[in-house]
C-alpha cells in the first residue's frame, strides 16, 4: 500500500516519553504508508539444533545481573539464537511472535550497506570513491557535496549532527518529523550543514543512511523496496513480506523503516556471519563482506566512535557496529533495543527485538541499554558452546 500522507509522527506515537511501545511496533504497517516488497519464491526455515538453555545471569560493569530482569525491564519482544545457522533458542513477549513483523528502527541500516555492495558490484555505482553528489541532488556546499561515499558508509560524512532522542529540538526528531510530511527525506538530505573534514570523525548520524538509500534510488533507478526485494529478500527466502516506510514523496525511510519477522532479519547476520555467502551462492561480495565489519581507520576504531557528546566501546563500519574484543563480533543496532548481533568465533547469530520504554527518555546508556545488551547477548553467545 503506498497512501499520500503519513498519519503517524513521533509525537503520535509518544516516541522516547516512557510510554510502552510494544503495541505500536507490531502494528507500525497499519498506521504509516508503507511499500510491500514480496516473499521469496523459495522460502527458506531455519533448521532445529539442540535447544538452548538460557543463562541466570550475566556480568556488566562488576555487578551480576539476573536475565529475567533484562528480558522484562527492556520490553523484549522476541529473542532468536542461531548456531551454525540452526536454531538453538526461541523465546516471545508482549506483542511479539514469529510472524510478527517489528520495525527494525536502524537494523536497516545494515541492509542498506549490503545493498550499496551490491550496486557497486554490478556496476550501478562506479566506486566506493566517487562524490555522492555523483549521484544524489545536493546543495552547493551542504554538508554532502563532495563527500566520498566510503565516508558515509562510515558515519564519517562530517556532516553536522546530534542523534539525541531525549532532546525535541536535535537532528535525529526533526529528521523524524519530515515522516509527518513537513518535509520531504531527499530535500533533508540536500540541505545539511557541513562541520567536519570528511573522513576525520565518526559521528553516527542517520541522515548519512538515508543518503545512501537516495544514492541506491538514484544508481539503480529502482525503488529501493523493489531492489532489496529482488537482490536480498528472494535470494535469502524472506519467508513473508517485507514493508519499508515511505515519506510523502514515496521515498523510503532508509535510515530506520524496514518491517520483518525475526527469522527474516536473523537472515542478515547468518549471511555475513558466512561472509556475503549464502547456500552456496555469493549474495554479498566477500570483500565488501568482510570490509564493512572491520573499521578501517583511526576514527573509527572503538572508544573513537561518537553519539551526541560522548564516545562508545564500538568501532563502526560500514554501517555496522563492531563491539570492542578480539572474537570480531559485529552487530545491526536499532533504537529501544533492537539487535542483529554475530559472534562468528562461535557460529552465533542472535536477534532481540524489543521495545524498552525507557528509551531516549535521556541519553544515558542507564535508560538505553545498548551497552548492557551487549554483555547481555555475549553471555548467551557463550552458552552456545
Amino acid at each position: 500500500m503506498e497512501p499520500p500522507t503519513p498519519s503517524a509522527t513521533m509525537a503520535d506515537m509518544g516516541l522516547f516519553t516512557g510510554a510502552p511501545q510494544h503495541e505500536n511496533f507490531a502494528r507500525f504497517r497499519d498506521f504509516v504508508p508503507a511499500r510491500v516488497m514480496a516473499p521469496s519464491s523459495a522460502p527458506f526455515t531455519f533448521p532445529q539444533g539442540p535447544a538452548l538453555d538460557l543463562p541466570a545471569v550475566y556480568d556488566f560493569e562488576g555487578s551480576t545481573k539476573s536475565f529475567e530482569d533484562f528480558f522484562t525491564e527492556t520490553d523484549t519482544a522476541a529473542l532468536l539464537v542461531l548456531q551454525d545457522g540452526a536454531v538453538r533458542c526461541e523465546r516471545y513477549a508482549l506483542t511479539g511472535g514469529p510472524d510478527t513483523h517489528w520495525i527494525s528502527w536502524s537494523v536497516a541500516k545494515s541492509f542498506v550497506s549490503a545493498l550499496v555492495g551490491i550496486a557497486i558490484s554490478e556496476g550501478h555505482i562506479h566506486d566506493i570513491d566517487d562524490p555522492i553528489n555523483d549521484y544524489i541532488t545536493v546543495s552547493p556546499g551542504s554538508a554532502y557535496d563532495g563527500v566520498p561515499i566510503r565516508h558515509v558508509l562510515q558515519m564519517s560524512s562530517g556532516a553536522r549532527w546530534k542523534e539525541d532522542y531525549s532532546d525535541p529540538e536535535s537532528d535525529i526528531i526533526r529528521l523524524g518529523m519530515v515522516m509527518a510530511g513537513v518535509s520531504t527525506l531527499d530535500a533533508f538530505v540536500a540541505d545539511m550543514t557541513p562541520e567536519n573534514a570528511p573522513g576525520t570523525v565518526c559521528r553516527y548520524n542517520s541522515a548519512d543512511t538515508q543518503a545512501l538509500g537516495a544514492l541506491l534510488v538514484q544508481a539503480t533507478k529502482r525503488s529501493l523496496s523493489d531492489y532489496m526485494q529482488e537482490k536480498l529478500s528472494e535470494p535469502l527466502g524472506f519467508a513473508a513480506p517485507g514493508y519499508w516506510v515511505l515519506d510523502n514523496t514515496g521515498m523510503e525511510m532508509a535510515f530506520a523503516g524496514l518491517l520483518l519477522t525475526p527469522h527474516d532479519f536473523a537472515k542478515i547476520g547468518e549471511l555475513y556471519r558466512n561472509g556475503g555467502v549464502w547456500n552456496g551462492t555469493q549474495v554479498v561480495p566477500a570483500d565488501w563482506a568482510r570490509t564493512s565489519i572491520t573499521a578501517n581507520g583511526p576514527h573509527v576504531q572503538p572508544d573513537r566512535v561518537i553519539l551526541n557528546d560522548h564516545t562508545l566501546p564500538f568501532g563502526y563500519g560500514y554501517q555496522w557496529w563492531l563491539p570492542k574484543g578480539d572474537l570480531g563480533e559485529f552487530s545491526a543496532i536499532g533504537i529501544y533495543n533492537q539487535f542483529v548481533y554475530v559472534d562468528p568465533s562461535r557460529g552465533v547469530v542472535i536477534v532481540k527485538l524489543s521495545s524498552n520504554r525507557d528509551y531516549g527518555t535521556s541519553p544515558l546508556e542507564s535508560t538505553n541499554h545498548e551497552i548492557e545488551t551487549i554483555a547481555f547477548l555475549r553471555v548467551i553467545a557463550q552458552h552456545c558452546d
